[in-house]
């Protein structure tokens, strides 16, 4: 697998990573399978993917967790990504924020634990906290670097004014949001697909454009979510979904959005059809074509769908698929 970059003084990566979050969390409990799981880590690695991307609030913890016992004898193998900044109830499941320096370096510590390591490559501020000052909250985590607990910092979901005023406090390596064939926000204004009857504007569009922001300042973009949650793979063309799937209370996937969304899958499946594709391939190939310093992670639970990702570094669209691509229409229903 070809690699890229994350971050302007940070390590070389393969270019497609692993999302490691529904392997214990947001698509129902049903088919989790901690072996399964593990033994998808580390065909993983024996393929090439050398960026893991997790996250503390990933099921109270059991991601992190499983994701340390996968890596238990091959942790120098990868580079390790997790977050902090989201809290969820125990009780409810209700998720807040705290972007507060206390919660940044007690969570950091947690997380160590959990991961059974000494250090954490990249370490993501989740979300951005309203009560406190995104400065307190970045230079907490500068704090975690410069005491060797952490390699490189990242953001998720942010805009490109939290993305500088936080580069300027201390080197942001990689932004993390959204970005695939349904949900272009992060390309900006120019780039956004063409919004057609019954299509809903996504509030996140006042983010501007992060991947150029992040080609602009050596910092990585690293998409998740590049299948549309499944969607864009064609396997998804109703709405049923099991109890606890997050997708079953998704505007994207009422019986309406799925039956108008499906059109977006056709397209993408005729490119898939000339070159001899996935759907998915296609899907994972137009986020690696929107820049060099663009990694994405679709996650996944099985084998098969992970050796089907990982190919999709092989596939070339070309100026033609990419301007086909381009023009498809916006999905219906808001992401969240």
């Amino acid at each position: 697998m070809e690699t890229r970059q994350l971050g302007a003084d940070g390590p070389r990566v393969g270019a497609i990573g692993l999302g490691c979050m529904g392997m214990s969390w947001a698509y129902g409990g049903s088919a989790r399978d901690d072996d399964a799981s593990m033994a998808v880590i580390g065909e993983a690695l024996d393929l090439g993917v050398t960026l893991l991307d997790t996250a503390d609030v990933y099921g109270a913890g059991h991601n992190e967790e499983l994701v340390g016992r996968a890596l238990a004898s091959r942790r120098n193998e990868v580079m390790l990504a997790t977050k902090t900044g989201l809290v969820a109830d125990a009780s409810t499941g209700e998720i807040r924020r705290d972007g507060s320096p206390r919660h940044v370096r007690d969570a950091a510590e947690a997380s160590l634990r959990r991961l059974r390591t000494d250090v954490i490559d990249l370490y993501y501020l989740h979300r951005v906290d309203p009560q406190t000052p995104l400065a307190e909250s970045w230079s907490a985590l500068a704090e975690l670097v410069a005491a060797g607990k952490v390699r490189q910092l990242g953001l998720s979901e942010v805009t490109v004014e939290q993305a500088a005023q936080a580069h300027a406090i201390h080197p942001v390596a990689a932004v993390q949001s959204e970005l695939s064939l349904w949900t272009r926000d992060a390309l900006g204004s120019a780039r956004r697909a063409p919004v057609s009857p019954g299509a809903s504007a996504s509030a996140s569009q006042a983010a501007g454009d992060l991947v150029g922001w992040c080609a602009a300042n050596g910092a990585a973009f690293v998409p998740f979510a590049p299948l549309g949650r499944g969607f864009l793979t064609g396997a998804i063309t109703s709405a049923t979904f099991e109890q606890g799937d997050f997708r079953g209370a998704n505007p994207r996937f009422t019986d309406e959005a799925v039956a108008a969304n499906l059109r977006i899958v056709d397209a993408v499946r005729a490119v898939a059809e000339r070159h001899g594709a996935t759907p998915a391939q296609v899907a994972i190939a137009w986020t690696l074509a929107q820049g060099d310093h663009v990694i994405p992670i679709p996650g996944t639970k099985k084998s098969r769908y992970l050796r089907e990702n990982i190919g999709a570094a092989e596939l070339r669209l070309t100026a033609d698929d990419l301007h086909e691509l381009d023009k498809l229409p916006a999905a219906v229903g808001s992401r969240y």
